[in-house]
């Protein structure tokens, strides 16, 4: 299943909720933000999910947003919209 078809799942926005209301998840996107991503800019949520020890879920989403941030030329600590 490619993102695009997560994304538009109609479970989606509750996986969304669910990661946002995590304690760890702006400490360990912020990691992976300015730690990871620059070792490894390729990275899979599979590959960040082990490498972290968060679940699938959290990594695929953290992945999702700093990537469709990166995309849309917001600067590093910015947030967009929650999609």
């Amino acid at each position: 299943m490619s993102l695009e078809e997560l994304v538009d799942n109609p479970l989606w926005p509750i996986l969304v909720e669910t990661v946002h209301a995590m304690i760890m998840y702006p400490h360990h996107k912020a990691y992976i933000r300015d730690v990871v991503l620059h070792e490894q800019t390729d990275v899979t949520e599979h590959e960040l999910a082990a490498k972290m020890g968060i679940p699938h879920g959290e990594a695929l989403i953290i992945l999702y947003e700093l990537r469709k941030q990166k995309s849309k030329g917001l600067p590093e600590g910015e947030n967009s919209s929650q999609t």
